[in-house]
């Protein structure tokens, strides 16, 4: 088959949420449609008896939440559909916004008790800023909620989206008698006991049918009738390229949980969602449909198979083919490294593959040569741009509780580092480690994960600072010399640059008068 055939075939897209708006529950049921699973696991906080596919670490089985990135592959209707499903909780949301630059569209997800929640806010808000294409999924009808219209409104107004419903409710809660497809003109009925399967589907073909007036009763019926009138009066016609460029949001609505509205949902998306996308580099726009491969790591991730003790790259695929034991020359290190089993991802279980193409997401097994944003060519000089790292808003001292696991302890600490969920400083004085994170849950993550991956313990101490900030300065002699005399507030980073550990920010402001001619940045490049 033809380069442009295969790309063509690909549909990669992530799936955002506040947590417990049944995102993982949802990422499940797709799967479960695209056959690539046969049973889905009962995603419940605390009491997880099945654990949900997406979800592989040990700590996420536990609190019945995601802190990392799967990915997960799966052939659907002879295309190639990769699923990102990502972290809902704020303390991760940095790994959700590097997710982000992987995708080529998105679909939200809304609990419909709940409504726009505000991590739901600031995720869309990322990818509006980069036009990606945007689908809703208005979950738990089958519990009671916000009015329909209600919850269009919301979107509209809190995400600034613009909005289509693709389907439309009939009743909510104990009242929920299913959807009407507006895209495939049929309506498709909530069977309330148990979870449902294919068979106890029913489809109408017209809402006039005298059957869906027996399945909703009068007073449900005329009152969808009328909901559909104000839904063709008031919102606009799908239109596909408006969806493409970020402008028209479709809507849908289901029950995750009992698998209800999702076959409907990934139906629609694989006749509408974009097929793999251009990407910006510093040097130039990368072309999918190119014949020279070209990507990037987006995340990296220790101890997938903690038997192994094995670290993966996740790298997205931007042009050309990825083929197995051929030479692809690493960017930043300027050598040449080849992979002879790059894998493929069903969440925790993995698969080797021989070629992947333009839109694909491989695992490449790393002993160290890969950082965040590293790309790999074909001999091209490319520095995929998109990629942030946040400066850190909470910090604590870390030290190693059991002195005789020092070399585990320095392992672990460095390997989830180069995961990117927090970053470590070393101050200059003390030589004490200090990690920094987005959110506190992180601390628990890194102390979890070091005990039951490494076999090492660690603790902390508070510590008040206003912020971390990379230290820039073209002049030498001014550079030692705010060396010398702010010595106490320096720290270096994993790579070593240098960084400004401010305890206030009346410390930081004075220090910038005084040092006019020396830069603090609050992000580093990555």
């Amino acid at each position: 088959m033809s380069l442009i055939n295969e790309i063509n075939k690909r549909r990669t897209f992530g799936i955002v949420s506040h947590p417990d708006a049944g995102k993982t529950t949802l990422t499940e049921k797709l799967l479960l449609f695209g056959g690539a699973i046969q049973v889905a696991g009962a995603v419940k906080s605390n009491k997880i008896k099945k654990h949900a596919t997406s979800d592989f670490m040990e700590i996420e089985r536990q609190r019945g939440i995601s802190v990392a990135t799967s990915v997960m592959a799966f052939p659907y209707r002879d295309l190639q559909i990769n699923i990102l499903d990502t972290p809902g909780h704020k303390d991760f949301a940095e790994d959700t916004y590097r997710t982000l630059t992987a995708v080529d569209s998105v679909i939200v997800v809304i609990d419909v008790a709940k409504g726009v929640e505000e991590q739901t806010e600031k995720l869309v808000e990322v990818c509006r800023m980069r036009h990606t294409p945007i689908i809703v999924f208005i979950n738990k009808l089958d519990r009671e909620g916000k009015d329909a219209f209600d919850l269009l409104d919301e979107i509209e107004t809190r995400l600034h989206l613009k909005v289509t419903p693709l389907s439309w409710p009939i009743g909510m809660g104990q009242d929920f008698k299913g959807v009407y497809s507006l895209f495939e003109k049929k309506f498709i009925h909530f069977m309330p006991h148990g979870k449902q399967d294919g068979e106890e589907v029913v489809k109408i073909e017209s809402i006039e049918d005298q059957h869906l007036g027996k399945i909703a009763g009068e007073r449900l019926h005329l009152q969808f009738k009328s909901d559909l009138e104000t839904v063709h009066g008031v919102y606009p016609e799908f239109n596909r390229e408006d969806y493409l460029k970020g402008k028209l949001c479709p809507v849908f609505y289901g029950s995750a949980v009992n698998n209800f509205g999702v076959r409907e949902l990934l139906d629609c998306f694989v006749e509408i969602a974009p097929t793999p996308l251009s990407r910006d580099a510093e040097e130039r726009t990368v072309l999918p449909d190119e014949k020279k491969m070209s990507g990037f790591v987006f995340k990296i991730h220790a101890n997938m198979d903690p038997k192994h003790r094995d670290r993966i790259a996740f790298f997205r695929i931007c042009s050309g083919v990825f083929e197995r034991n051929t030479n692809y020359h690493h960017v930043r290190l300027d050598r040449e490294v080849k992979f002879s089993n790059p894998t493929s991802f069903m969440a925790a279980r993995k698969e080797v593959i021989d070629e992947a193409y333009a839109g694909d997401v491989v695992g490449l097994y790393d002993n160290g040569n890969f950082k965040i944003g590293d790309s790999l060519t074909e001999g091209e000089s490319l520095h995929f741009k998109g990629i942030p790292r946040f400066s850190p808003e909470i910090f604590r001292y870390v030290d190693n509780a059991d002195p005789s696991k020092f070399k585990q302890f320095a392992k672990g600490l460095e390997q989830l580092m180069d995961e990117g969920v927090a970053q470590l400083f070393v101050k200059e004085e003390s030589q004490r480690k200090i990690i920094g994170v987005v959110g506190a849950l992180q601390f628990d993550v890194i102390q979890y994960r070091l005990e039951h991956e490494y076999g090492a313990k660690c603790s902390y101490e508070p510590l008040q600072l206003h912020k971390a900030l990379w230290v820039q300065c073209n002049d030498p002699k001014k550079l030692e010399e705010f060396k010398q005399r702010r010595k106490k507030d320096l720290a270096y980073d994993k790579d070593g640059k240098m960084v400004l550990l401010a305890d206030s920010a009346w410390t930081l402001r004075l220090v910038q008068e005084n040092f006019p001619d020396v830069h603090f940045n609050i992000s580093s490049e990555i």
